[in-house]
């Protein structure tokens, strides 16, 4: 599947007044400093993680566990960029906080589960809304980071583009159609625009 506007909104990052934090659906796409390939190749049409792939499987999976108001529904890693479909519940969150008053106290100053830290190696530092989706987008990209650098012993060198690109899936319509174009992405790797012998929109 090639690059559809209607599920790819590559030009905007963030919609305008909307509540990131509030129950919902939503599709996001990360990619790699300059497009670089870093997690593994497209090998007959089915991605092979490498090591780096693999950290980067292990990071997304832990974050359902670590952050209780998120779902992960199907994602996808390729070779420098990474698809998934992210669930935020908020009545799951707020039974989690009833129950875990003592766990909060202790975590005085922490945005979501994550300390509020730099982001890549840029001097400005992010504050986002606790548990929306650019805390969880921060925290995934830190922790990410911060393991490939001390994996390839490269300190402070980017391992992901400053941003994040986010559809709020609004229907069951649009989730089944992004659920397929996420399960067929190693399928059009050939032609995808984050190719790197490709122009990019990006």
């Amino acid at each position: 599947m090639t690059y559809n506007p209607n599920i790819h909104k590559r030009q905007s990052i963030r919609l305008k007044g909307y509540d990131y934090s509030q129950s919902g659906l939503y599709f996001i796409t990360i990619c790699c400093y300059q497009r670089e390939c870093l997690f593994g190749n497209i090998i007959n049409s089915q991605m092979i993680l490498n090591n780096f792939g693999e950290l980067i499987k292990e990071e997304w999976l832990k974050s359902a566990e670590i952050r209780k108001e998120i779902e992960l529904d199907n994602f996808v890693i390729m070779p420098n960029h990474f698809h998934g479909i992210v669930i935020i519940n908020q009545e799951i969150n707020r039974d989690f906080i009833k129950n875990n008053v003592d766990f909060l106290d202790n975590n005085v100053g922490a945005n979501g589960r994550s300390p509020l830290q730099q982001i890549q190696s840029s001097s400005l530092k992010i504050s986002m809304k606790p548990k929306s989706l650019s805390s969880l987008i921060a925290g995934f990209k830190s922790a990410t980071t911060k393991k490939i650098n001390m994996i390839r012993n490269t300190p402070q060198n980017p391992v992901w583009q400053r941003n994040y690109y986010d559809h709020i899936i609004r229907n069951d319509e649009s989730l089944a159609r992004i659920r397929e174009y996420v399960e067929n992405n190693p399928l059009s790797w050939e032609n995808d625009q984050l190719h790197p012998n490709n122009p990019s929109k990006w």
